[in-house]
């Protein structure tokens, strides 16, 4: 059967997903499409085509960005930001992969959801992308005045940079690159910033003739919109290509004859480079064809490390050797890959790590897997296959990823999706009594020679290297230029930053296509809420379809804390789940948990209300259960909260030293958070919490906490009984229940009894006073690239707060900040944000090659509001974008939160109705009054700075020069 041009190929109800599938072959161009029909609203598009790069360049990442500036029937500089700007997209982006290239979106609104598919489909499909673009996301030389000397800069470039500063990321690119020397898979796709100037323009344009064409494409389609109007839309825009033959497919990497060995370096500060070394021990897997085997390695892999609980895990951390665990499963390769390792190891103990991988791996294999642990991991892959819960991030673009691990290498596009069947086989084989997972363990890793153990070393000379060896070359590259070359290379510089600078033309934003005010619901959506007393707590209900799932959530007051102990809470959740109870040790405990729940764990949560200097902050233990197990839940939480084993000191103390880790891996990925929350901790106490438990002054925190369990362990245990006797209690506790009626009905009984049992000491809530702050903070670490902030309370001042101040933020973030700091300036990102509970007004830059360029483009920020002039279709395409962030789709857990935080911030429907009409009534005089609020902001804001030592120095040296700088690694 054709329709529109397309030739049905297979149809197929998938249950599991609760869809109908259509796989079609388009006739004229030989491009398939995917297409789900389903009744969820949240929409969801893809365009993906087979990009396997021949070289480390970054040509299919830097492509990635540059074909989203700017296409045939939409030439603005930038629709992507114009649609983020102006969408009620659910999801806006793309992604680079290995070997892959993916454009995906998503929206609830259906004209919104076209336009996204169309600008999207113009964009790869027509693409501009011009000299100046590659320039621009890719690389170009720059020159200073005197061309005495040549610089890099490029917007992929500096994000490269950033990502090879992150030793985490290093050890993964190093560790795939070892398994598949021979192939694409070896190379890094996002582009090593050493290699990214070796590629030309012509090479950029020709990967693009090359790759991104129809017979290469690879089309889905998943929501409730009507599927035959997807092909009616898909073959318009296809109808101008003929069939061609792409050559695209990925080889297969020949298997080694025997395992080997790699050591590689990371940049480090001096006085860190002890004990800092990561290994992994790696394995290339045989190409999964069958969706028994790739089900069944997700299994495995839970079994293995899923939990700190886990044979695998438990034995590497208990071990010593190292601090915490690193590791993974990629399954989105045509040969996936499988890693475990280590760290935060001496060198000296790499042998003996891989060796008790191999030990540990064997032993599992040659005397079987506890059958309780296999009963657990069964469960809660189970549970989790039918709960579908992806969080914020939409259902249709998990579905794409998971059909292209089959459909990519023209393997069946939905046997991925269907997990009846092969979790039916995986259960038959196991009820047989087949020593299945360990069979996979010998067949899949121990008999498996095509292994590699790649060792990472801290080096404190690498980022001196790194910055010497791109001077030389610059140097040679200037040395090898003529006068006259030399001032081709400024007027390119220059030429390009006017052009930066020139606004589009106002034909080619009007292209742009855009809901209008009218079609924006005027009213929130509410989430429903039934608020009960049970003695001193407060039970809030949500009634909503929940697939029979019932998610708890119980809110422990941490006002009843004095503010020295906030330190500890993560730890104390964390140690409430994974220490065990009474005679039940932590295995035991977490078994126990994964047969019978969809999960428990905990996380602390903290916001400014409504209430002028007040704060909200909650330590919530989230658990989730089918109806037929909550009586087993409720004696887990109730054992985990009077029983814990909080006297556990060894694994106590493996938690300090993970969570250190992780932390100390994050400051270079997540940069801009750690600078975003040292601002605002010093404007209110909610910020102050938040970065006690989880910012840089955390990370201080348990560098000194590892010491102190190592000579005090009965005052940390101390500790720890004390913030339970405090904070555990039914006094200012809040449970938090969403489910469907039929189980409320069930579940509500249990929940007041299991409450009555609680401790119901009353405890007076307490002040906390944050510390002082500098106003000029540096904190070092070993990165090519900075994060920049700078902030105030701009309340303080007389500002008044309304809903119209998201709409000039977002106004200020997708022009102003966008064309400075990342067009102009090579930042990855940049950003402000207000805070309407706080106060708190905050810039910050993401993977910035700048620091006082960049606190300049926040001084000017004013100057640049206040002659701002925004016409109708300016101002109301930034409303749009905010009333998409207000309406974001969740899914019912998410819901029940997002009311519970709004309960405890003191945001009622009435408040939140007033802020949703003073978006959709911004004006003009909103502009204004934000600039004149940060006009007095950046004359005696606080700054605060992430980044490189050599920047770092270069702007304290500058004045004022009143900075206090701290190394953080």
């Amino acid at each position: 059967m054709t329709v529109h041009g397309f030739d049905l190929l297979q149809e197929e109800a998938i249950t599991e997903v609760n869809s109908t599938a259509r796989l079609y072959r388009h006739a004229k161009t030989g491009a398939e499409l995917l297409s789900l029909a389903s009744p969820d609203e949240n929409k969801v598009f893809g365009i993906t085509f087979r990009t396997p790069p021949h070289d480390s360049t970054g040509v299919a990442h830097i492509l990635e960005h540059s074909v989203l500036c700017g296409s045939r029937r939409y030439p603005s500089k930038k629709p992507f930001v114009e649609l983020k700007k102006g969408s009620l997209s659910t999801f806006l982006n793309a992604f680079t992969f290995p070997d892959m290239t993916c454009y995906p979106v998503a929206s609830q609104n259906l004209q919104d959801f076209y336009n996204l598919v169309d600008v999207y489909l113009d964009a790869v499909l027509f693409p501009l992308i011009s000299r100046e673009t590659f320039a621009q996301e890719g690389w170009h030389y720059e020159t200073d005045a005197t061309a005495s000397a040549l610089t890099y800069s490029g917007v992929v470039l500096n994000e490269m940079k950033g990502n090879y500063s992150s030793p985490d990321n290093m050890l993964h690119q190093f560790s795939q690159s070892s398994l598949y020397p021979d192939i694409t898979y070896g190379l890094d796709s996002g582009g090593d910033p050493r290699k990214i100037p070796d590629l030309s323009f012509d090479q950029f344009r020709a990967f693009h003739a090359r790759y991104y064409h129809p017979s290469n494409a690879r089309l889905f389609f998943y929501g409730d919109d009507d599927p035959t109007e997807r092909l009616r839309r898909l073959d318009a825009c296809l109808a101008a290509f003929d069939r061609s033959k792409v050559e695209s497919a990925v080889g297969l990497q020949p298997r080694f004859g025997a395992p080997k060995r790699f050591t590689h370096a990371y940049a480090t500060a001096k006085e860190e480079a002890s004990n800092q070394t990561m290994v992994t021990v790696n394995w290339m897997l045989d190409e999964v064809v069958e969706a028994e085997v790739g089900l069944a390695l997700h299994i495995l892999n839970y079994i293995l490390v899923g939990t700190p609980a886990s044979p695998l895990h438990k034995a590497l951390i208990d071990s010593g050797l190292g601090e915490a665990y690193t590791g993974w499963l990629n399954n989105q390769l045509r040969q996936p890959s499988y890693a475990a390792g280590l760290k935060g190891i001496d060198p000296a103990n790499a042998d003996k790590v891989e060796a008790l991988i191999l030990d540990t791996l064997r032993g599992l294999a040659e005397k079987g897997i506890e059958r309780s642990t296999v009963e657990a991991a069964m469960n809660t892959n189970e549970f989790a296959l039918r709960e579908f819960n992806t969080g914020s991030f939409p259902r249709g673009i998990v579905m794409m990823l998971a059909a292209l691990r089959a459909w990519l290498y023209d393997r069946n596009s939905l046997a991925p999706l269907a997990f009846e069947q092969p979790l039916a086989a995986i259960k038959a084989r196991l009820g047989r009594g087949e020593p299945y997972f360990e069979r996979l363990i010998t067949e899949h890793l121990l008999q498996n020679p095509h292994r590699t153990t790649v060792l990472l070393k801290p080096d404190p000379g690498q980022t001196e290297r790194d910055a010497a060896a791109e001077r030389a070359r610059l140097a040679a590259v200037r040395s090898s230029m003529s006068a006259a070359e030399l001032e081709r290379v400024a007027e390119t510089a220059q030429k390009l930053k006017e052009l930066q600078a020139t606004p589009d033309r106002p034909e080619a934003l009007a292209a742009i296509p855009s809901l209008k005010l009218a079609d924006l619901p005027k009213r929130n959506r509410l989430i429903p809420l039934a608020e009960e007393r049970c003695g001193d707590t407060t039970i809030l209900f949500h009634e909503l379809p929940t697939n029979r799932v019932i998610y708890l959530d119980l809110a422990f007051d941490l006002h009843r804390l004095p503010g020295d102990l906030l330190p500890y809470v993560p730890l104390f959740g964390r140690a409430l789940i994974e220490t065990g109870v009474g005679e039940q040790d932590f295995v035991a405990l977490s078994e126990r948990i994964d047969r019978s729940t969809g999960g428990i764990y905990t996380t602390p949560w903290t916001s400014a209300t409504r209430t002028a200097g007040t704060s909200a902050a909650v330590l919530v233990l989230r658990a989730k259960a089918m109806p037929d197990k909550t009586g087993e839940l409720f004696g887990i939480l109730e054992d985990v909260l009077t029983g814990a084993r909080l006297d556990n000191r060894e694994r106590f103390r493996q938690m300090v030293l993970e969570t250190k880790s992780w932390l100390e891996a994050s400051l270079v990925p997540s940069g801009s958070g750690f600078v975003n929350l040292r601002l605002r901790a010093s404007l209110h106490e909610a910020a102050w919490a938040s970065e006690q438990m989880s910012g840089i002054s955390h990370l201080f925190f348990l560098r000194g906490l590892a010491k102190q369990i190592e000579d005090d362990w009965a005052g940390v245990q101390a500790t720890l009984e004390r913030i339970r006797g405090i904070l555990i209690g039914s006094a200012s506790t809040i449970c938090n229940v969403t489910a469907d009626a039929e189980s409320w009905r069930g579940f509500e009984p249990r929940l007041r009894a299991f409450i009555a049992n609680l401790p119901s000491a009353q405890v007076l809530p307490t002040q906390w006073r944050s510390d002082a702050r500098p106003r000029r903070e540096a904190l070092v670490v070993p990165a090519a690239v900075n994060f920049v902030g700078k902030g105030g309370d701009i309340s303080r001042l007389g500002f008044a707060s309304t809903g119209a101040v998201s709409v000039v933020t977002n106004y200020l973030n997708t022009t102003w900040l966008w064309d400075k700091l990342r067009v102009q300036g090579g930042a990855y990102g940049a950003s402000c944000g207000f805070d309407p509970y706080s106060g708190a007004f905050t810039f910050v830059s993401y993977r910035d090659p700048n620091v006082r360029a960049t606190l300049d483009v926040y001084d000017k920020t004013p100057e640049f509001l206040s002659a701002a002039v925004p016409g109708e279709t300016e101002l109301t395409r930034n409303i749009i974008g905010v009333i998409g962030g207000i309406d974001t789709y969740q899914t019912p857990d998410a819901k029940g939160w997002t009311s519970m935080a709004n309960r405890l911030i003191g945001a009622t429907d009435e408040f939140r109705q007033r802020r949703r009409e003073q978006v959709l009534g911004a004006g003009p005089a909103d502009f204004r009054n934000l600039a004149q609020a940060l006009a007095e902001l950046v004359r005696d804001a606080r700054v605060v700075v992430l980044g490189s030592e050599p920047a770092i120095a270069e702007a304290s040296a500058q004045p004022p020069n009143d900075w206090q700088v701290t190394k953080i690694v």
